[in-house]
């Protein structure tokens, strides 16, 4: 089973975007019983507050749910379990590292890096501009689910 987590700062925009997206992406390819999808954030200011209500928004106009959806923070099961830890931008990756300390026992990377780019995600919790997020996360998470597919042959 591949494990798939991602992560943002607060788990409340960018990485339950990306979990819930990468869901719908993996249940319409027959995938769920090879992968399994999750979102964490490298703080627990936001821990137990759903999902930020523009993620919704956006989510909503592809018929993609976050229901039950809550933030919680990275943990140390995740460094053991997750075979792709993938980070939205790089003070997210800079704080994963930190946390895992080199112990992650998956890949580590930024989500974008899987389309061949080095950047990051845009934060709309400081930007509000949803629809760009949800265009960076959803080509991160095609070109993802491709490796993974590869990887799965």
């Amino acid at each position: 089973m591949i494990h798939v987590l991602f992560v943002c700062l607060g788990n409340i925009c960018r990485s339950p975007m990306a979990e819930a997206v990468f869901r719908k992406m993996i249940q319409e390819e027959g995938l769920t019983d090879k992968i399994t999808v999750d979102s964490a954030g490298t703080s627990s200011w936001e821990e137990g507050n759903a999902t930020h209500s523009g993620t919704k928004q956006r989510l909503a106009q592809e018929d993609i749910s976050v229901d039950g959806m809550y933030s919680r923070p990275l943990n140390e099961d995740d460094i053991q379990q997750a075979t792709y830890i993938i980070g939205m931008d790089e003070s997210n990756m800079k704080n994963i590292q930190k946390f895992t300390n080199g112990q992650a026992k998956g890949q580590t990377k930024k989500l974008l890096s899987f389309t061949g780019s080095g950047e990051d995600i845009a934060d709309p919790y400081y930007t509000g501009d949803f629809e760009t997020t949800y265009t960076q996360v959803y080509t991160g998470c095609q070109a993802l689910l491709e490796e993974i597919k590869q990887e799965l042959e």
